[in-house]
């Protein structure tokens, strides 16, 4: 397997990746439209440059809390496949050129492998990388 980069953000104190082949881009937080009954996770649509995508707060889709607004909150909109979405992070940090023998597949063990690929080791820094397209699935 060949190097691959990831865009790094933080959800609370732990950093989180997700592979920048699937991130169009990274924007602020702006006026959402609330969809009545959507799930919790779903804090409304946002109309960006002309497509309208459903807005994930991803700490509540992963239930691990909810994302304090701040200037640094950040939405990563992806796409995979036809599928857009944008998801809520506390920040994004930066983007990082992964070497697949630097993920380590055994510590998911514990987790839930069904949304984490694995845990980067990169640089003293423990980067816990999130499969998209489960993500998506969750989300629909």
């Amino acid at each position: 397997m060949e190097m691959f980069k990831i865009v790094a953000f933080k959800l609370g104190e732990e950093e989180y990746g997700l592979d920048i082949a699937h991130v169009q881009s990274i924007e602020r937080v702006t006026h959402m439209t609330r969809i009545p009954n959507a799930p919790h996770y779903v804090k409304g649509v946002i109309n960006l440059r002309g497509s309208v995508m459903p807005i994930i707060d991803l700490q509540n889709m992963l239930e691990i809390g909810e994302t304090l607004y701040t200037d640094d909150t950040r939405v990563i909109i992806t796409k995979l496949d036809e599928i857009e979405l944008g998801f809520i992070v506390d920040r994004t940090s930066d983007v990082i050129d992964v070497h697949p023998e630097e993920i380590d597949m055994t510590t998911t063990g514990s987790l839930d492998t069904e949304y984490f690929s694995g845990v980067l080791q990169h640089n003293g820094r423990l980067v816990i990388i999130l499969k998209l397209a489960n993500l998506l699935q969750m989300s629909h």
